[in-house]
């Protein structure tokens, strides 16, 4: 059977060099390489989701890979498809570099310019031990296999005051009372307000983690608040400047973590785009921008559709928008404000009564909201609809990316 190799660089002329050389190899079939890292992750996780067997057995990583960076990258790789061996070449093969690459996950490492007989040597080895982990896992491996990983889900405001947080809590409360294990991380890192709204005092937060090259299970534990409710908290720092520790990078490594470790991941990104949540919103199963249907709010919400398109963060059609504050007799119905963003619209609208939430947001004990409440019926429906929870009638509804889409690039990249 011969050995599937998947290449992946930025470079074209690398990349065309590295195909022919690959395709010379014994037993060798070179799939069609991609030009980036979320497209690479995105070819992955389409074909895993069809078999495990149909991921190719190795990945040649070309050092010129973005945006992500090429060691981060290959610890992503590592940890969602773990049967995949990844190769790294490099202009660098010194011991230093070698170190951080296996312990990012990398096989092996190949130095430039390309030599042959090092290449295939490298390619065989990683393939009969690719070859080995599936035949070791069997059968039993492939409900292991054969996803990403948790499904993880963005929340973000068009303006501020829309209620993101409110329909974040109650998103992740409706999976975890469905019996998922679930994760609420604040990425409103200056203006957070998940602890204030569960009255939570707690010194960890995620920005203990922004400085972790390798955030282990235990180092994660640490950092995480247990609420009563059984969700798994990551808490905004104290300090609003702490907010600037949490860059692009820390919020791929902290999401591939909760990832890892939870079945449902629910991300509160606030109003204010920053590295950190354009990092978050662009990895993301489902984004969700959350309007209220007013003018101000829903011009701040195509302004933000517009501006994630520009920096190809996501795409309009790739983002989900929930409506907040809905009456029937307001002007701007929902199907209008579908029309003027281009995403695509969750079905469940969030009707208009604070006097519900008031008595609960001002002691801090929303997770206690009467489930009488019509917002969260709405909310735990709309948990529903987006697959989080026990589905709501009818077909649920995913609104997130499709894979095997042009992928995004991030948001510090592209203003750099």
């Amino acid at each position: 059977m011969p050995t599937r190799i998947l290449p992946a660089g930025a470079d074209p002329d690398a990349v065309r060099s590295l195909t022919t050389l690959l395709s010379q190899l014994p037993d060798a079939e070179p799939v069609p390489p991609v030009t980036d890292s979320t497209q690479l992750i995105d070819t992955l996780a389409r074909l895993a989701a069809e078999s495990v067997d149909e991921l190719p057995e190795v990945v040649v990583v070309h050092e010129r890979i973005g945006p992500v960076p090429a060691l981060e990258l290959i610890r992503e790789v590592a940890l969602r498809f773990p049967a995949v061996g990844v190769i790294l070449v490099t202009t660098d093969a010194g011991p230093a570099l070698f170190a951080a690459a296996m312990d990012s996950g990398a096989r092996g490492l190949v130095g430039l310019p390309l030599a042959y007989e090092d290449l295939a040597h490298r390619v065989h080895a990683v393939a009969q031990w690719s070859s080995g982990v599936r035949r070791h896992l069997g059968h039993g491996g492939a409900d292991v296999l054969s996803g990403p990983g948790g499904t993880v889900i963005t929340v973000s405001g068009a303006k501020g005051g829309t209620g993101a947080t409110t329909v974040a809590i109650q998103l992740a409360l409706a999976a975890q009372a469905s019996g998922r294990s679930t994760a609420l991380a604040d990425l409103d890192l200056q203006t957070g307000d998940v602890a204030s709204f569960l009255d939570i005092q707690f010194r960890r937060s995620v920005a203990d983690l922004a400085a972790i090259a390798d955030i282990s299970p235990r180092v994660l534990a640490d950092a995480v608040y247990r609420h009563d409710t059984g969700l798994a908290l990551l808490l905004a720092p104290g300090e609003g400047e702490r907010g600037e520790e949490v860059t692009d990078r820390a919020v791929r490594q902290i999401t591939q973590a909760l990832r890892a470790r939870y079945e449902v991941v629910v991300l509160d990104c606030g109003a204010q785009l920053t590295g950190a949540t354009a990092a978050a919103v662009e990895g993301a199963d489902t984004a969700l921008l959350v309007t209220t249907p007013d003018v101000v709010a829903v011009r701040a919400a195509k302004r933000t559709v517009r501006m994630w398109d520009r920096l190809q963060i996501r795409k309009a059609e790739e983002t989900t928008l929930v409506v907040n504050r809905y009456t029937r007799v307001t002007e701007i119905q929902p199907a209008l404000i579908q029309r003027i963003t281009g995403t695509a619209l969750a079905r469940t609208t969030v009707p208009a009564a604070f006097k519900e939430l008031q008595g609960v947001v001002d002691a801090g004990r929303v997770h206690e909201l009467d489930a009488r409440s019509t917002v969260r019926q709405a909310l735990w429906g709309l948990a529903g609809e987006l697959g989080l929870a026990k589905p709501a009638d009818g077909p649920a509804h995913r609104g997130g990316r499709q894979r095997g889409d042009r992928g995004a690039v991030g948001f510090r990249r592209r203003k750099e």
